[in-house]
């Protein structure tokens, strides 16, 4: 007699099982009549860069103004806050679906103590942010030479 050997198929269960159409329904549906699109925070990604000269952060804020974006820089904490809007002239009933996270956003970073904070640096060009803060003189790598 042979044993036949079955392979075991997440696919054909899920199809089947009540927890994952529970699910499925969950994160598929529309916004809640009670969650308003404007109420919802959302954070940007943010890439760091350390060079031998500065940090690098690069924050992707598309759809955004530099008038939409704060940046501040307290007791070494570099915040990055902001707000996407819906666009006023368009009415929320005429969306069929709204999958763009419009919303207020904020995101702290904390750099090291040995940096210039007098010398940061900010460029917002096509929905991309940069800011530059370079180290302080004490804090850059030197060579030291062999006596």
């Amino acid at each position: 007699m042979l044993n036949t050997i079955t392979r075991w198929n997440p696919a054909g269960m899920t199809a089947r099982d009540p927890f994952f159409r529970l699910m499925d329904s969950l994160m598929n549906q529309d916004l809640l009549p009670s969650e308003e699109v404007g109420n919802r925070s959302w954070m940007p990604p943010v890439d760091i860069q350390e060079t031998e000269e500065s940090y690098r952060l690069t924050a992707e804020l598309p759809g955004l103004t530099k008038d939409d974006i704060n940046i501040t820089l307290e007791n070494n904490v570099l915040r990055l806050t902001g707000e996407r809007k819906l666009e006023k002239d368009v009415k929320k009933e005429s969306y069929q679906r709204i999958e763009r996270i419009y919303g207020t956003f904020a995101r702290a970073f904390t750099l090291p103590s040995l940096v210039s904070h007098d010398k940061v640096e900010a460029a917002f060009e096509n929905g991309i942010l940069t800011i530059t803060v370079p180290k302080a003189e004490q804090a850059k790598p030197r060579k030291i030479a062999i006596g």
